[in-house]
Parts: structure tokens; sequence; C-alpha cells
């Protein structure tokens, strides 16, 4: 039988909810993905911790993280979907990475120089700095062949080819080099109130961004107001009609519908037809999400067995490479 070939992703758990970005620009990939690949999903909980963060809340958005993933289609029958943090070698695979970085190869990740920049060097933590090295680690743990992520994290899977190769080159081979598969750039989405910005997590108002766990009321109300334009014509022009746009993406990802035949369709129609379309389409996409992923937190118990026989998974393969690392840098096998 051959194997099939390794995929690796991951999203922290940094809101109670994932927005429609998360959704259409990495779950619904996912749960085609994961038909063709040995996918390996996890919650990646210790990158959270370059953020301040209440212990409870933490553990509480972790586990709504994965029960999102679930409820969005990520099956742990199919897929290895675990927690981070309960896979120790993710951890222990970064230091002997860090090892082997350049202090300024990892000061010249965008992440860290930008937010370095907005906030100054000692507001900036040293696990911000070494957060694409502990990425390294997650994608080059599982022998993971190709890596779903955006445009803003392509720069850190480049360290982590580089990273493997690096190793390999001094120590034999070891690691698989992984390849980034860049989701299309038509897949982002903006947020509904300032189409200009991505749609983020953290974005300062709730107004534009649209949460998986939203009452369905709430979301047909925010697409309602959505910030649209003067001309009253529903076109893709991502300059000069960035909110149409932007509502024209969302409509296409979660319909499976080409752009101009949804611009053919409401030719001739205002924007409140148009929006109210959109809204019963996210409406219809998200009650099943919002009401599956509801059922699995009412069961913490359950789904942390769920999550704990995933890691177990993980662990396998995890332990195994890192294994073959500690032996080949030199570091004294217990016995």
């Amino acid at each position: 039988m051959v194997s099939k070939p390794r995929l690796y992703s991951g999203m922290q758990p940094s809101a109670d909810s994932l927005q429609i970005g998360n959704y259409i620009g990495a779950l619904m990939q996912w749960r085609d993905l994961q038909e063709a690949y040995d996918a390996f999903f996890s919650v990646v909980d210790l990158h959270a911790l370059t953020q301040p963060n209440d212990p409870a809340e933490l553990r509480e958005k972790t586990r709504r993280t994965a029960a999102q993933y679930i409820a969005a289609g990520i099956e742990p029958s199919k897929s290895t979907l675990y927690v981070q943090s309960h896979v120790r070698a993710h951890a222990e695979l970064a230091w002997i990475l860090s090892t082997m970085t350049g202090f300024g190869e990892a000061g010249r990740m965008t992440q860290f120089k930008d937010k370095s920049s907005r906030y100054g060097t000692d507001a900036t933590n040293v696990g911000l700095f070494t957060y694409p090295i502990l990425m390294a680690a997650d994608i080059l743990l599982y022998q993971t062949d190709i890596v779903p992520v955006g445009d803003d994290q392509k720069q850190h899977v480049e360290l982590t080819r580089d990273l493997a190769e690096r190793f390999n080159s001094r120590f034999g081979k070891t690691f698989q080099v992984p390849t980034p598969v860049i989701q299309k750039e038509t897949a982002r989405i903006y947020d509904l109130q300032n189409p200009t910005s991505k749609m983020s997590k953290s974005a300062e108002s709730d107004a534009g961004v649209l949460w998986l766990l939203d009452e369905p009321s709430k979301s047909a109300k925010k697409i309602m107001r959505a910030v649209t334009d003067s001309e009253g014509v529903v076109r893709f022009d991502r300059e000069q009609k960035p909110g149409v746009s932007n509502m024209l993406v969302i409509f296409a990802a979660l319909t499976g519908r080409q752009i101009p035949a949804i611009e053919d369709e409401f030719a001739g129609r205002g924007y409140g037809d148009f929006k109210k379309a959109l809204a019963e389409v996210v409406v219809e996409e998200f009650g099943p999400v919002r009401e599956r992923a509801l059922e699995l937190l009412a069961d913490p118990a359950e789904l942390d067995r769920v999550l704990a026989a995933n890691a177990a998974r993980a662990d396998e393969v995890a332990d195994a490479t890192l294994s073959d690392v500690y032996a080949k840098v030199g570091l004294l096998r217990r016995v």
C-alpha cells in the first residue's frame, strides 16, 4: 500500500470563535486536503503564549478552537487533530533548531520586525522572536511534505526549509524539506467595515468580523451593514469597490460559484438584494458548524478524550523524529 504524502498546519486559539477568514482560507481547504494527505492539524497553544493570556481563558479557547475544527469537517478519524502542547517534542525540537538559527536570520522575520518596531523591543518578548523556529519544529517533526499557509506565513516556511536543509547537510538526511502551498489571493477575506484590511480575530471592532459561533441573526445583521460604495452595481473591482468585491469573494467561496456568474445574477439589482442573498448563504453554511461546535463543547470530557487519543498518534511520529535528531546531534541517550 502506497502511503499518503504528509501535511501539517495549525491555528492559534486566540479568540473564543474562529472567523470566516479562518473558515474559507484554512478550514475549507483542510477539509478537502485531508482526503488526499496524511494530515496533522494542531491547535498551536504554545504559540499563543507570545501574547498575555488568562490561563483559564486560554484553556477554554483551545477547546473551542478544536471543537470548531471538528465541526467544520476536520475528522479526527481521518486526520491527526491535537493540541500542540500535548506533544512535548514540539518544544524540544524547537530548542535544537534554535541553536542552528542565526540571530540575524531570526531578526529578519517580518512578523517580529513589524511588532518590535510598533511596540519597541523591550515590549516584545523573546518568544515572538523565536516563534518561527517553533513553527519550523511543528512542521519538521512530522516529516511534512506540504504546508498550507497564507502569504503572511510563507517566510516562516522558507526558514523551515532552510533549517531542514542545514540540518540534513550537517548531520545527514533527517528531515523532509516541506513545500508551502499558498492560499489563492481570492480566498483572502477582508473586514466588512474596513474592506482594505484583512479580517482578523484581533480586530479592534467586532462589527466587521463574521464569527463562526455568532448567532445567525447577528451574522446577517453584520452583512446587511457592510460597507459598499455609491455606484450601486454588484461587480468585482478590488481597487475601486473593495467592499462589494470582498462580499463577492465570500459568496463565491461558500457556494462554489464563479464570481462572474454571481455578478450576472445581481445585474440591475441593488446592494440590498445582494447582501440579503449573501446573508442567507452565510447563515446556511455556518448554522450546522455552530450547532456541532456547541454540541462538542457541551461535553468537554469527551472532546478532551478525542484530543488525547489524537495526541498519542502524533506523539508516535514526533518521538521517532526527535529520537533521530537527538542521536545525530550527539545527545546521550537515557537508559
